[in-house]
């Protein structure tokens, strides 16, 4: 297993634990220097709020251990392509290194939708790889959303 994967499957094990919470399946975890420094999992249903993304939650905790906001010489890995939001955030808090799993054809923006993370017109470029443990992550997603559909088709013939 190389070391992305092992960083992966951190994130996809924070993924796991938002699913059970009901949450759409996203991991993150920030590493600095082979250790891991920010962990985030998906909570915008538990605390109802828009900006709690697996990647935000896991740079706030980065920078609370690093004792910056500069993430310089740390590497984000998550499991879901990040979207616009998320792509700013980690060019903002100076990342050196982006690795996902699955893309976002319908809100990625680190090369499905646009490019935040590597827009020459920025000042600040992450290293992006993608497909890490590509089918392992978009399986997590597929199965939740796919279990989603069923509840709702399941509860709607009901009342």
């Amino acid at each position: 297993m190389t070391e992305d994967e092992r960083f992966m499957s951190q994130a996809l094990d924070l993924a796991r634990e938002a699913a059970e919470m009901g949450e759409v399946p996203v991991g993150a975890v920030v590493v600095a220097g082979g250790e891991v420094v920010g962990r985030g999992g998906n909570r915008r249903e538990t605390r109802q709020d828009a900006l709690a993304h697996a990647e935000i939650l896991a740079i706030e905790e980065a920078t609370r251990r690093v004792g910056s906001w500069r993430l310089t010489g740390c590497t984000i890995y998550v499991t879901l392509e990040p979207c616009a939001m998320c792509a700013g955030a980690l060019v903002n808090a100076r990342v050196d290194r982006l690795v996902f799993g699955a893309h976002d054809p319908k809100a990625g923006f680190c090369g499905s939708l646009g490019d935040l993370a590597r827009d020459p017109r920025l000042n600040h470029r992450l290293q992006v790889t993608s497909g890490i443990l590509e089918e392992e992550c978009g399986e997590l997603l597929r199965s939740f959303f796919q279990a989603l559909r069923q509840q709702a088709r399941s509860g709607a013939g009901e009342g």
